[in-house]
């Protein structure tokens, strides 16, 4: 499948692609473009890369979210993240966090990111959370400018099941997967836990995951490196 926009457009061609295990490229239209990696200009190049089968496959985990209400129906997966929002109100939230059904923390923020290795480039990123390799087995939990300063990011094995609960002075929260969003009050539970198919990114010979960090955020451009 041919995605062709930003991240934004490659996040929906998920919901279609679902478990079907067709490879997705991007062709980037948008801005940065973290997982469309193919600029205007390598369209014609890309093409024929693709037809040549001149490209690998990098298969990314999917986190889901379970709820009693099947909040967000059939399309209750993320190749990014989950994210809880405050809503209505400029007062912070309070999400209390457990793992396995351990307490884990009660997060006094705006709002909590539970982000995969693909999403610890996004959203996360721009919180302070790590940047984490896709295959990691891993999720992220990210707070959204957080009360107490001490109360920093966390990485757990994505084998755990999360369940968050919310509390606040207002009556409705935000509750976002990848670009979809729907309203919540404190009675529900979301239940966050690794889905059970992953996405194929078709990734071109000449690109990998440590060359699009360096080239999107910029690394290495630093005047010693060229001397």
């Amino acid at each position: 499948m041919f995605s062709i926009g930003g991240d934004g457009t490659f996040l929906d061609s998920t919901t279609f692609i679902r478990d079907s295990n067709i490879p997705i490229i991007g062709i980037n239209t948008g801005r940065l473009g973290f997982l469309s990696g193919v600029s205007i200009n390598e369209i014609e190049s890309a093409l024929d890369d693709v037809f040549a089968g001149k490209f690998s496959l990098d298969q990314r985990s999917l986190l889901k979210v379970e709820t009693e209400n099947n909040l967000f129906g059939t399309n209750n997966f993320a190749l990014n993240e989950l994210t809880v929002h405050k809503k209505d109100s400029s007062s912070m939230v309070t999400i209390n966090a457990f793992m396995d059904g351990d307490f884990l923390n009660s997060y006094w923020a705006d709002g909590l990111i539970v982000a995969t290795p693909t999403g610890s480039t996004a959203y996360a990123l721009s919180c302070g959370g790590p940047i984490i390799l896709p295959g990691s087995n891993n999720f992220e939990i990210t707070p959204i400018a957080p009360h107490n300063l001490n109360v920093r990011p966390i990485v757990i094995p994505d084998d755990k099941t999360l369940t968050l609960k919310i509390e606040g002075r207002s009556q409705d929260f935000l509750v976002s997967l990848d670009s979809r969003s729907e309203t919540i009050d404190s009675s529900i539970e979301l239940k966050i836990s690794k889905n059970n198919f992953t996405i194929n990114l078709a990734r071109l010979d000449n690109e990998n995951i440590l060359s699009t960090i360096r080239s999107k955020l910029n690394w290495g451009l630093d005047q010693r490196n060229y001397i």
